[in-house]
């Protein structure tokens, strides 16, 4: 059956929406930026179209380094203002901007669905994982916030474009409910309008937000090294995070630096199949477009032959493509894994380095099709890569030693323990690892060597949620752990002498996780 996109759900009616939510924001076929109490139409829009099918969409506007300078200026006035507001008004405030927020929850899901290719169940996920995380933490401020106070300037936080709600929307709103004023600059990439539509909502409740965008070479020194800045959040690759690093090399300015880190999946004297298998299909959602994925396998050699009895069934079910495309008279959405990458750049960028690996010996255990997504007739598919499995990639290719953002995952085969460890501490770091592992003490010892911050044993890692500490080892970490008690603690002053947890340069502080 011909596949249709589903009524009411096109780019132009969703912008439409979008300009009727909030004229303020969104004017004619661009979206404006915020910063000293009103919206501006500031910069030249960059061109940009949808990766879900090559659709003309709204694109950030790019400003300039002396027009973010007098953002950030602007964002230190209010930050002086609003550290005085009684927690009471700032919680009443924020939680009239959580109900906003929720009254336009699938406007902001259908945002995310165009903007950066997410199906509508993760998309959705995003938007109320932002909204039910700082609902607890409203509810949860007082005890946090005892002897603390707001930091001496505002907040500048950079993020990646794939989590605009659940992880930029989120911290922003947690550090203005902790008495900061706080500047956000919009992901290039993608986002720019969800995040948009958020921030109109909450500036209607005279939360101090500012939004800015534009290329991250003119902003992020801006962003990073201004004097009235105290605290930079940062969620991004490592190549960008070692320049925002660089930055505050001689500064004491808070930080924290969320960075990538190739989180491995080891499988050792095990023998729970069907269980593994669920995890594989699982992991693949959002083509593992998030700092969480697990991209390699590090198995057992003698366990090869069952493990991959298990685990080519479960690639082979994932399911992906246009995320709004449904047949006639369908209700409600396709069920899906992932839609497309965020770029079409970035799917030929990963088709090569495919093409490389397996160029210099890695074996193809299997290698999809976009015959088998699910696609509009004649749409463009030019964002999109089906499910790959690359078994012994080449030390030569990025794939042997780099998180890929995508849809592929490596395996590689090990006799020792020792092998088996050193696999999966491939990276220098990682937010997260996980051990299929029959024998719970065996998965102990061994999860107590590996190098990442969260080690789960038969089961996925996450980032987590509400009370739940994240952070990371080596090179995936810079700066305070968040999560919980610990990130409205990274974002407001304690007493004198307080130890705070963290991966600093010179020591490291692991909660218990």
């Amino acid at each position: 059956m011909t596949l249709i996109r589903k009524p009411g759900t096109a780019w132009g009616d969703v912008f439409a929406r979008c300009r009727e939510t909030a004229p303020e924001a969104f004017a004619d076929d661009r979206v404006r930026n915020y910063w000293g109490g009103r919206w501006r139409a500031d910069g030249d829009p960059v061109p940009a179209t949808s990766p879900v099918d090559g659709t003309s969409i709204a694109g950030p506007p790019r400003l300039t380094a002396a027009t973010a300078t007098g953002a950030v200026r602007a964002t230190a006035d209010a930050h002086r203002r609003w550290s005085t507001v009684p927690l009471p008004e700032r919680r009443a405030r924020v939680t009239a901007t959580l109900d906003a927020l929720a009254a336009h929850r699938d406007l902001l899901a259908l945002l995310l669905v165009w903007e950066i290719g997410k199906p509508w169940r993760l998309a959705t996920t995003d938007v109320d994982r932002c909204i039910e995380g700082v609902r607890w933490y409203v509810e949860e401020i007082d005890s946090m916030l005892a002897s603390r106070s707001p930091l001496p300037g505002p907040i500048s936080n950079i993020s990646s474009w794939n989590y605009p709600m659940s992880v930029i929307m989120h911290s922003v709103l947690v550090q203005v409910l902790a008495g900061n004023a706080v500047v956000a600059k919009a992901p290039t990439d993608g986002g720019v309008s969800c995040l948009t539509l958020a921030v109109a909502l909450a500036a209607r409740h005279d939360l101090p937000i500012t939004l800015v965008s534009g290329g991250g070479a003119e902003l992020s020194p801006v962003l990073v090294d201004s004097p009235e800045i105290a605290c930079v959040f940062f969620v991004g690759g490592r190549s960008a995070g070692s320049q925002v690093a660089a930055g505050l090399l001689n500064s004491s300015k808070r930080h924290v630096l969320e960075q990538e880190g190739l989180n491995c999946w080891g499988v050792w004297e095990f023998s729970d199949w069907d269980g593994l298998a669920a995890n594989v299909r699982r992991s693949f959602e959002y083509a593992k477009q998030r700092c969480t994925a697990y991209p390699r396998y590090v198995v057992q050699r003698s366990l090869f032959d069952q493990f991959l009895a298990a685990y080519l069934p479960a690639v082979r079910g994932v399911r992906f493509g246009h995320p709004l495309a449904v047949e006639p008279g369908q209700d409600g959405f396709p069920d899906l894994d992932f839609g497309p990458l965020i770029k079409d750049t970035k799917a030929k960028e990963l088709t090569d380095a495919i093409d490389a690996a397996i160029a210099k010996g890695g074996i193809p255990l299997h290698r999809g099709s976009l015959d088998d997504g699910r696609f509009l007739p004649d749409q463009d598919r030019s964002a999109y890569l089906a499910p790959v499995a690359i078994l012994a990639p080449p030390p030569s290719s990025p794939l042997f030693h780099a998180e890929p953002f995508g849809p592929v995952d490596t395996i590689v085969l090990v006799d020792t323990e020792a092998e088996l460890l050193a696999g999966m501490n491939a990276s220098n770091g990682a937010l997260v690892a996980s051990l299929a592992c029959d024998d719970e003490a065996t998965a102990q010892r061994l999860g107590g060597e590996l190098r990442a911050f969260k080690v789960g044993i038969n089961r996925p890692r996450s980032r987590g949620d509400r009370q739940e500490v994240f952070g990371g080892r080596g090179a995936s970490w810079r700066g305070d752990f968040v999560g919980g008690a610990l990130l409205v603690h990274a974002v407001t002053e304690g007493p004198p002498g307080e130890r705070r947890y963290g991966n600093f340069p010179t020591h490291a502080h692991y909660p218990e996780v």
